[in-house]
């Protein structure tokens, strides 16, 4: 059976990520990146959009430009409806739609504060998902990645699950969390239905982890995909405190709150980006190799997510074009961040590029802050992925 779902999840992946809202929130803790990055006036940025969240965090940091990529229309549209939302609205209405992720009044909303703003392409996206807001548990269950989380929710128990979370959240200490884990939520989560369910890669694609992906876990944690997604869940409620873990809260009610929310849902900063800030944001549906064939300017720091582990094997050729063309693009000492699901990355090193008249190894012209890097990664409210990566161009 297993085989079966795992032979038509590249397919499913392929739809899923083609036409559907896959990430409703984005997963990478972007304190993190502000640390790594220190970004300044001067800095162009270059990075994909997922939902958009970590590129408002950016914004607040008031870099020259944001350049937002991605080859999912839909996670286009999102980012598009949120600047929209930023310069149309007032805080409380932006937060109702985009904090709690449910507002009774959004058809009207959208027609006349937020549509007129939008490209073509976002307005025929939303305009067949204005329900999204308005309907069921709200636009955080919503996606392939929110249905996902929806599912799992109600097959653990709607009411278990956001008790336990409360009871979480409110802790005073991380002992007082592992306790609560340990004694409650391990084995409320981790049984040998949840265990099958997440060995399949079709659950994984909803999830937006692509086969390869997969195939980097595997390769280099013991136990495989499962054992490291119970890993990860541990070090997050037993070893970090969740004070201001928005990420988790989010999917143990549905919701974020005023004091556990992304930067742009803070009211001082949503004022900061209204009066200007969100201006240096300028998102477009494409890959960044075709983005970069395409751009005649410098980037200054380049935020590459997971996106690499997807490419690590049938689409490696295009890897190898996309580090070329950051390399053209590249300002002196351009830095690139990225994540890994595995604990390694030993597919980027090797890869050879002409810089200034010579060809080169990846691994030779970068250099790795490994000490932040590891630091930093520790640190990592959302925990998903198995390294992070800083380097810097020589």
């Amino acid at each position: 059976m297993a085989s079966l779902v795992n032979w038509g999840s590249q397919r499913l992946f392929d739809l899923v990520h083609q036409k559907n809202l896959v990430y409703n929130q984005c997963w990478e803790d972007p304190r993190l990146d502000r640390e790594a990055m220190n970004l300044t006036p001067e800095d162009e940025v270059l990075m994909i959009t997922s939902a958009g969240c970590n590129a408002l965090d950016y914004a607040i940091e008031s870099p020259k430009s944001i350049y937002c990529v991605d080859v999912n229309p839909a996670q286009t549209a999102l980012i598009e409806l949120k600047i929209a939302g930023i310069r149309n609205l007032d805080y409380d209405l932006f937060f109702d739609i985009f904090g709690k992720g449910y507002y009774p009044g959004f058809d009207q909303v959208y027609k006349e504060k937020l549509r007129p703003f939008l490209s073509m392409e976002s307005r025929k996206f939303w305009d067949g998902k204005k329900e999204y807001f308005t309907e069921g548990s709200g636009f955080y269950f919503r996606g392939t990645s929110g249905r996902f989380a929806r599912g799992m929710y109600y097959y653990l128990g709607f009411k278990k699950m956001r008790d336990l979370g409360y009871q979480l959240f409110a802790s005073q200490s991380i002992q007082e969390q592992k306790e609560i884990y340990d004694r409650y939520v391990k084995d409320l989560i981790w049984n040998k239905s949840v265990d099958w369910i997440m060995s399949w890669d079709a659950s994984l694609a909803m999830l937006g982890v692509p086969r390869p992906q997969r195939q980097q876990i595997d390769k280099t944690y013991s136990g495989g995909i499962v054992e490291f997604a119970k890993d990860c869940i541990e070090y997050v409620f037993t070893k970090l405190p969740l004070h201001d873990n928005y990420f988790w809260w989010l999917y143990f009610h549905g919701s974020y709150s005023e004091s556990r929310c992304p930067r742009y849902l803070q009211e001082n900063h949503f004022n900061e980006l209204k009066a200007g800030k969100v201006d240096v944001i300028k998102p477009q549906t494409t890959s960044i190799l075709d983005f970069l064939n395409n751009f005649s300017g410098q980037i200054s720091k380049y935020v590459l997510l997971d996106h690499m582990d997807w490419l690590s094997y049938k689409k490696y050729p295009v890897l190898v074009q996309e580090w070329q063309a950051m390399i053209n693009r590249a300002c002196d000492s351009a830095q690139f961040l990225w994540r890994t699901a595995g604990t390694r990355c030993d597919f980027i090193d090797p890869i050879e590029v002409a810089y200034q008249g010579v060809y080169a190894q990846l691994g030779e012209l970068l250099n790795y802050n490994k000490d932040l890097a590891q630091s930093l990664h520790k640190k990592d409210r959302v925990h998903t992925y198995g390294n992070f990566f800083i380097g810097q161009l020589a």
